[in-house]
């Protein structure tokens, strides 16, 4: 009863927050973004993969075939998240592991405000990028093409290009993680 009256959630909560914590961690070797570029060409497709600290993928390629419409090129330099981005989720798997071990329920809300803030900013971060590629096109390239931006999720042609754009294995992990944390919310309700 005395629990109840401070707020705290119960073990089993605390549990499932510690869960979110490691796949928090977890998501940080997988991919978090991708697009996939198919052309008669490269009928097998080529790749940018975005994880939270480095690209992948076919990214050379890809940069000089963006050079024929005049689009900057992809690299790690041009995306300063990646720099910082992998210790902006370790210490958000640090905070949940805070949360489940002082098992507050004030301090969850204040975590899920984070998850949602960050996941906010973190789209609206890609779809910047994303803008910024698409419309900045150099006017004297080779091939001249009307400014587009890519999806975020979905697909897109450009030229002879069809582009798929897919949330990575480690966002899908980290949506979990989420999910993980509103549970202790409606199970620890009367708490």
């Amino acid at each position: 009863m005395n629990d109840q009256k401070k707020g705290k959630l119960s073990l089993g909560s605390a549990l499932l927050i510690g869960l979110s914590a490691i796949l928090i961690v977890i998501s940080m070797f997988f991919p978090w973004w991708r697009m996939l570029f198919y052309a008669p060409q490269y009928p097998e497709g080529l790749n940018i993969i975005v994880y939270p600290n480095k690209l992948a993928g076919e990214i050379d390629i890809i940069n000089g075939l963006n050079h024929y419409i005049g689009m900057s090129n992809f690299s790690e330099k041009n995306f300063p998240e990646l720099s910082y981005l992998i210790y902006i989720v370790g210490g958000l798997a640090v905070l949940t592991l805070i949360t489940a071990v002082l098992r507050k329920k004030s301090i969850l809300y204040g975590l899920i405000s984070l998850f949602v803030i960050g996941g906010l900013a973190g789209v609206l971060d890609l779809y910047a990028a994303l803008k910024k590629y698409g419309t900045n096109l150099d006017p004297h390239a080779p091939i001249h093409m009307d400014p587009f931006v890519p999806p975020i999720i979905g697909a897109n042609k450009v030229a002879n290009f069809t582009t798929h754009s897919l949330l990575g294995t480690g966002v899908y992990i980290v949506i979990i993680a989420f999910i993980l944390l509103l549970i202790p919310l409606w199970k620890d309700r009367k708490r």
